[in-house]
């Protein structure tokens, strides 16, 4: 988004939210998020904001593969990997190797503008049995 950033009070308490938020929150978890600090958005206040926010590239909209779009503060390319049992998310810092994306782009004859790497697995709880 171009030019100047309007920060409203609405987006900058949803905003400071998903930066405190280490688990991606879905936009139901940002608004019990903001009633445990005595915010009382309207729903749709919360979701044009989200838009807004990811838009002017504060934020991530992540789509992963589930109804519901999570959120990430962290803006920088990256990947994500989704535990399949409880539905945790995580980031992936590893980098895709150099050539990859030429290689999709020679395959398929797209032009890459991003790439979104979402990788699926069973995170350390879930795997770990219980007794």
């Amino acid at each position: 988004m171009a030019g100047k950033i309007n920060l409203t009070i609405q987006r900058k308490a949803i905003y400071e939210v998903v930066q405190q938020s280490h688990d991606h929150p879905t936009a139901a978890d940002i608004i019990e998020r903001l009633r445990e600090k005595d915010f009382h958005f309207a729903y749709g206040t919360v979701y044009n904001s989200l838009r807004y926010l990811a838009d002017a590239g504060l934020i991530r909209e992540l789509k992963l593969g589930e109804a519901t779009s999570r959120y990430d503060a962290r803006v920088e390319d990256h990947g994500h990997i989704v535990c399949k049992q409880c539905g945790r998310v995580d980031e992936v810092m590893t980098e895709l190797p150099g050539d990859w994306l030429k290689e999709v782009q020679g395959e398929t004859g797209y032009k890459v503008l991003h790439a979104q790497v979402l990788v699926e697995g069973v995170c350390p709880q879930c795997a770990t049995p219980t007794s």
